[in-house]
């Protein structure tokens, strides 16, 4: 693995320096969250875990990296000589990769040494904020393709080398079947898929050669673009004639590709097109600056498509450039005692949570999610004995005082983030890309249509416990005094 100990903030560094000289051996806790749902979405996927773990367990400074920050002149040798030997040797605790999250709760809680845990802040957030967005569109949009097929297309417009794999990645695990992109398919045992460029029936004297052609070399998986000229008075009549050939010869896997027009009315035309020629096994693929809302729209008109292959609107997270994941400070101090510390702010929704926290899911009895509770870790003892009991809990609105409701009627509940560093190894396996896809899907399945929505989704309840809440008021009201 590259090794990444300078993907970070200048920032970072000039901050663990005057930690070395100033405070080397603080305790500190920091969260990972978002403040807001990327798209306008009712859910968000976690995504990006696992290759986060391996940055930051083979985080260190290598002969390189330590020349070129003594060429910035910016960092004494005392300094340079502690990163030589630095490495990560906290704790860090995550929600699942693949999940279904909702804004401002812990999504990850990292402890160690401040000087440890400062220096995570922008790699967490490099890896987590771009993967959980793509992830989230690839969900959207495979919500929308009501369980048909939708291929990952946007190698050519991604944002860079890097942008275009890890993006390939998340959208997998989001919900996609295959990507195009075949350096991705190697690197994370991803499906790959894809037919011709318009190019290729350019290249030949007429339509019908190019497509002969190419039924000669691919005769068992021969999908046909067809709009390289005239959709339906060029491109599907050719088709059909080869599709005949190929199915003479006891071919099968055909299809055609749709890139270009209404491709709602063109897939009716088409299907009925194949229908009449006795070729109902002819698979109708679309292409086509797609996104969640066309997809969905056409749906709902009956298109008769079987497949999607989704660029660039995937691949650029479009209608939503960044995830608005934030790393802040939630308690400092020793092992033996870590005082809880807050950001207050004028905006309501900026000022934090402080404290070791820690988050429980419930679940109605119908099996699909409820509500998330952020509680303190010292409220933990006293909060298993009430869900043990079935007990009536109070959530509170994690801004406003008065909005709080009481869940009683829950089957069961799950704590949400469990280890997956400790003293900086790893601690929990890795696990393959179906299971992570798999894992989402399930996830998905138990949230309720109503967060699922394109449009003015439901807003998902994140609350938090009196203890917290109270915790939290007497900070502000400490901060505001001073």
């Amino acid at each position: 693995m590259r090794n990444l100990g300078l993907l970070t903030d200048y920032y970072e560094l000039s901050m663990m320096q005057g930690y070395f000289y100033k405070d080397p051996e603080t305790e500190a806790v920091f969260d990972m969250f978002f403040r807001r749902q990327p798209f306008g979405s009712g859910f968000t996927l976690f995504v990006g875990l696992d290759p986060l773990i391996d940055a930051i367990t083979d985080l260190h400074f290598g002969s390189d990296e330590i020349e070129y920050l003594r060429s910035l002149n910016a960092f004494r040798p005392e300094f340079l000589e502690y990163l030589e030997g630095f490495s990560f040797r906290g704790d860090v605790y995550a929600q699942e990769e693949g999940r279904v999250v909702f804004p401002n709760e812990p999504l990850i809680r990292v402890q160690g040494k401040l000087i440890h845990a400062q220096l995570l802040e922008s790699v967490i957030l490099n890896f987590i904020n771009f993967q959980s967005l793509i992830a989230t569109k690839a969900a959207r949009v495979a919500i929308a393709a009501q369980q048909r097929p939708v291929l990952e297309f946007g190698l050519r417009r991604a944002h860079g080398i890097d942008g275009a794999i890890s993006a390939a990645r998340a959208a997998y695990i989001g919900g996609v079947a295959a990507t195009s992109n075949v350096l991705a398919g190697k690197e994370f045992n991803i499906p790959v898929s894809g037919t011709m460029a318009h190019s290729w029936v350019m290249s030949f004297d007429s339509e019908l050669e190019a497509f002969r052609q190419y039924a000669q070399i691919y005769p068992e998986n021969c999908i046909l673009l067809v709009d390289t000229f005239d959709t339906i008075k060029s491109g599907i009549p050719n088709a059909i004639k080869v599709f005949k050939e190929l199915k003479s010869e006891g071919r099968k896997n055909m299809g055609v590709r749709l890139d270009s027009g209404d491709l709602e009315y063109l897939s009716k035309a088409a299907r009925k097109m194949f229908d009449e020629a006795g070729l109902s096994e002819v698979k109708i693929y679309a292409s086509n600056e797609l996104d969640e809302y066309v997809i969905d729209q056409i749906m709902k008109n009956g298109a008769r498509i079987d497949a999607w292959g989704v660029g660039t609107k995937l691949i650029t997270a479009d209608g939503d450039p960044a995830l608005s994941g934030v790393y802040k400070i939630a308690a400092k101090g020793t092992d033996e005692e870590l005082r809880p510390t807050i950001k207050v702010s004028n905006n309501p929704e900026k000022i934090t949570n402080p404290g070791v926290k820690n988050v429980y899911r419930f679940y109605g009895r119908d099996g699909m999610m409820l509500a998330d509770l952020i509680y303190l870790r010292g409220e933990q003892d006293v909060l298993d004995r009430m869900i043990e009991k079935g007990e009536s809990l109070r959530f509170n609105h994690p801004n406003i005082d008065y909005a709080h409701f009481s869940c009683s009627d829950y089957a069961r509940t799950e704590k949400l983030l469990q280890p997956v560093i400790m003293n900086g190894k790893r601690s929990r396996r890795s696990r393959t890309l179906p299971d992570l896809q798999r894992f989402a899907q399930t996830q998905i399945a138990v949230l309720h249509p109503t967060y699922k929505r394109l449009l003015n989704p439901h807003v998902y309840k994140v609350s938090i416990t009196d203890g917290l809440k109270a915790l939290k008021n007497d900070l502000i009201e400490e901060c505001c005094q001073d």
